[in-house]
C-alpha cells in the first residue's frame, strides 16, 4: 500500500468523518505531504485551522489565504510569511508592516510592497530599499502620486520599467519615461549590474544599431536594452498619452511599432501609416486591434501573411462577411468561437448555421448559447468536425448523441462522452466501442453519470485509472481494492473516494 499517498487521499476525501479530520491533524508535522490536503477541506472548522496551523505552521499561508486564519491568530515574528498573506488578503494587522519593511530577506519585503493600504511610512521606507527588486515591485503596485514622481527619477532602470507597467502612474510621468525627457540619466540596468566595473556611457554623437525587444544584454554604457524595454512597456499602458504615443510610428523598431499597434487609442490615421509597415508582426497587431476600422480591415484581409489574417479574425470587430471569408484559409482554437462570432446576432447566427462552408458552422458550434433549433440542427450536421464542437453542449438528447457516434464513429465518441446529459446507459455502450478510443475513457471516468459497469472497464486503461479511482459510482471493494494499486496516483485517488466504506478509513487511519 502507498502509504503516504494514501493518507494524502484521504486528508481531501469529503467523506472523511471530523474526529478522523482531527486524527490526521495530530499526526501531521512538516515535511509530509498530507498537511497541505487538510489545509485545503471546505469544512475545516476554525479550532481545526488553529490545530493544524500550531503542529505545520508552514500551512499558514495556505490557511490564511483559504479564510481560515484572523490576524488575531498570528504572530508575525514567528510566521511572517502567513502574517504577510494576510495582509494581501487585506485581513492583517496594519501594524504589521511596520516589522516586516525592516525583514532582512528582500523576497518578503518584495511581497510587501504588492500589498494595498500600506501606512505612508511603510511605502516610504520601501520606496528607499536598497534592493531594487523590492522598489520594483512598490512601482508596479503605488497608486501614490509623490512616490510614483519620486521613482520616476530612480537611477535604475528596472524600477522605471515597473512604474511604466503600472496603470496608476500619471500620463505626464508615463509620457516622460517613454520620451525620456524630463528625467535624469538611469545609471544602472540588469546588464551592468552583473559588471564590476561599469562601461561609461557612449559619446553623444556616436550611432548605434538598432536594437530589437529580446536582445536584452546590450548595455554599453547607455543601457540601450534596458530603455528599449522601458519604451515599449510604456507603449502597451493605455494611460500613456496618445500623442505622445504617436511619436512612434516610424520608430526603426518593429517591435515599438507593434506595441503602438495595439493601442486602443490608436487613430485611423496612425492605422493605415502602419498598416503599410513592411514587417507583418505590426499589420498583426494592427489586424487584432478592435480601434481598427472596416476598411483597413478588409485591406487586411487580403494581406499576404498568414499571421496577419489569423489576427484579424480574432478582431472583436471584423466585418462577419469578412471573417466567413478568412474561415475558409484559416485554422482557428477549438476551445472558444472567435470574438466576432461569440457577439453575432440573432440574424447573424441564423445566417452562420446556413453557412455552406463547415469551418464556419463549426466556430458557431462553439458558442454555449445556441437556440435549441440551430443547435439541433448542427447536432445532425454532416460534418464530423461540426459534430464534435456540438456534441458537448447540454440537452442534446440520447438519440441525438448515438446517431452522432453511428454516423461517424472514433471522430466523435470522445466529444459526446463529455456531453453533461449523457446518460449511463450510453457512456457503458461507448465503453464497448471498437476500435476503443482511449480519450473517451478518461471523459467516462470522470462523468457524473458513469454507471459501475463503465467505471469498472476505465480501470483497465492507464490514464483513466486513477480518474475512476476517485469516482463516487464506483463499486466499493472495487476502491478498497485500488488502495493497493502500485500507482501511488490510482490509490491517492481511492483513498480521496468519497464511497469509500467508513470502517476502511478508520482502518487506515494510524
Amino acid at each position: 500500500m502507498k502509504h503516504a499517498e494514501v493518507l494524502c487521499g484521504l486528508a481531501a476525501n469529503t467523506a472523511l468523518p471530523s474526529d478522523l479530520v482531527d486524527r490526521l491533524i495530530e499526526l501531521a508535522v512538516p515535511d509530509v505531504d498530507f498537511p497541505d490536503d487538510l489545509a485545503d477541506r471546505a469544512d475545516l472548522s476554525h479550532a481545526q485551522a488553529l490545530a493544524l496551523y500550531a503542529r505545520v505552521p508552514e500551512t499558514g499561508v495556505r490557511l490564511a489565504r483559504e479564510g481560515r486564519l484572523t490576524a488575531a491568530d498570528v504572530d508575525p515574528v514567528a510566521q511572517p510569511d502567513t502574517a504577510l498573506a494576510l495582509l494581501d488578503e487585506g485581513r492583517g494587522d496594519p501594524e504589521w508592516a511596520r516589522l516586516l519593511v525592516a525583514d532582512p530577506w528582500f523576497l518578503r519585503r518584495e511581497r510587501l510592497a504588492e500589498c494595498a493600504g500600506l501606512p505612508a511610512d511603510v511605502v516610504e521606507t520601501l520606496a528607499a530599499d536598497p534592493d531594487v527588486n523590492v522598489v520594483s515591485e512598490l512601482a508596479l503596485y503605488t497608486t501614490a502620486p509623490e512616490i510614483v514622481a519620486r521613482l520616476a527619477r530612480h537611477p535604475h532602470t528596472d524600477v522605471r520599467r515597473a512604474l511604466a507597467w503600472n496603470e496608476a502612474t500619471p500620463p505626464a510621468v508615463l509620457a516622460s519615461l517613454l520620451g525620456g525627457d524630463g528625467l535624469p540619466p538611469a545609471r544602472l540596468c540588469q546588464v551592468c549590474d552583473a559588471e564590476e566595473t561599469p562601461p561609461a556611457p557612449p559619446a553623444p554623437d556616436r550611432e548605434e544599431p538598432d536594437l530589437e525587444l529580446w536582445d536584452t544584454s546590450t548595455c554599453g554604457g547607455s543601457h540601450r536594452s534596458a530603455a528599449h524595454l522601458i519604451r515599449y512597456t510604456a507603449l502597451y499602458n493605455p494611460a500613456t498619452p496618445t500623442e505622445a504615443a504617436a511619436a512612434f510610428v516610424d520608430h526603426p523598431s518593429k517591435d515599438l511599432r507593434t506595441a503602438l499597434a495595439q493601442r486602443p487609442d490608436l487613430s485611423p490615421e496612425l492605422g493605415r501609416q502602419l498598416a503599410a509597415d513592411p514587417h507583418p508582426a505590426v499589420r498583426a497587431g494592427l489586424a487584432e486591434n478592435p480601434a481598427t476600422d472596416d476598411a483597413l480591415m478588409r485591406a487586411l484581409a487580403d494581406d499576404e501573411d498568414d499571421d496577419v489574417r489569423r489576427h484579424l479574425a480574432l478582431n472583436p470587430n471584423v466585418p462577419l462577411d469578412v471573417l466567413v471569408r478568412l474561415a475558409a484559409t484559416k485554422k482557428f482554437r477549438a476551445d472558444a468561437p472567435p470574438p466576432r462570432i461569440a457577439a453575432a446576432s440573432p440574424a447573424e447566427v441564423d445566417e452562420l448555421a446556413r453557412s455552406k462552408d463547415s469551418t464556419v458552422r463549426m466556430l458557431l458550434a462553439l458558442r454555449q448559447d445556441l437556440p435549441v433549433a440551430i443547435r439541433d440542427a448542427l447536432a445532425t450536421d454532416p460534418d464530423a468536425k461540426v459534430l464534435k464542437t456540438i456534441a458537448p453542449h447540454p440537452g442534446l438528447s440520447e438519440a441525438q448523441l448515438r446517431a452522432m457516434v453511428e454516423g461517424h464513429g472514433v471522430r466523435v465518441l470522445a466529444k459526446v462522452a463529455t456531453n453533461p446529459d449523457a446518460p449511463g446507459a450510453l457512456l457503458e455502450d461507448l465503453t464497448r466501442h471498437r476500435p476503443p478510443v482511449q480519450k473517451a475513457f478518461r471523459e467516462i471516468a470522470r462523468h457524473p453519470n458513469a454507471t459501475p459497469q463503465a467505471l469498472l472497464t476505465c480501470l483497465a486503461d492507464h490514464r483513466a485509472r486513477p480518474i475512476a479511482a476517485g469516482h463516487p459510482a464506483l463499486p466499493p471493494q472495487a476502491i478498497v481494492e485500488l488502495l493497493a494499486d502500485d500507482d501511488g496516483a490510482v490509490a491517492r485517488s481511492a483513498a480521496g473516494n468519497p464511497s469509500l466504506p467508513g470502517a476502511v478509513m478508520r482502518n487506515l487511519v494510524p
